[in-house]
């Protein structure tokens, strides 16, 4: 059975936050970036998972994880961007907070009835990590329906980012659904096939 997952779209930048229940009767949850402040789940959080270290992807952890106790999980790689993001965003008014788990990728862990995955997917960040549970991905910026994530902005870069959508192509079945970090849920299948940024990938699967 696949979870249950609803969607808030947050922001100026219409960030994709995410909260995950393992199914219609579960009381716990996973939330996955919450990027604005404001988010109050009306289920128990049992973690937070962020996906790239971008602005827009952390303005509401530090609220969200105080209030519940949930603990953070996050790239390594990106988690000194959480703990001092003024250093990163000046003007943003982003309140630090440290992670409580820090994820390379490839790791495994359970939480609120669910099992993730993580999967290393740098290109649009450098750190980027996507996850994974019951047919199920959360893609953050690297993958969206009809399109791909920026390489133009810092530390960017688009041989990378294709290398990262190869790895989520070649690791889960086209039918797996895909929540973006922004815009509506799509399919590896789909993207695969009419993804217009994709064709030179197409070509070499």
């Amino acid at each position: 059975m696949a979870p249950v997952v609803e969607t808030y779209t947050l922001g100026p930048t219409q960030t994709n936050c995410y909260v995950v229940r393992a199914d219609d009767a579960a009381q716990k949850a996973v939330v996955v970036d919450p990027g604005y402040e404001g988010i109050h789940p009306t289920h128990d959080v049992a973690a937070i998972l962020v996906t790239p270290c971008h602005w827009d992807h952390l303005g509401g952890i530090a609220e969200l994880a105080e209030a519940t106790g949930a603990p953070v999980y996050m790239p390594d790689r990106e988690a000194d961007v959480l703990e001092n993001p003024e250093a990163f965003y000046p003007g943003q008014q982003i309140r630090g907070y440290a992670p409580d788990v820090r994820l390379g990728g490839d790791e495994t862990f359970e939480a609120a009835g669910l099992t993730f995955e993580t999967i290393q997917a740098p290109g649009h960040s450098p750190g980027h990590v996507a996850y994974s549970t019951d047919n199920v991905l959360f893609s953050g910026d690297v993958l969206f329906a009809g399109s791909v994530g920026r390489t133009d902005l810092p530390f960017g870069d688009w041989y990378t980012l294709v290398d990262s959508i190869r790895t989520l192509f070649d690791r889960f079945p086209p039918e797996t659904v895909v929540f973006p970090g922004h815009g509506p849920p799509t399919t590896l299948g789909a993207e695969r096939d009419s993804n217009p940024f994709l064709a030179e990938l197409r070509a070499a699967l």
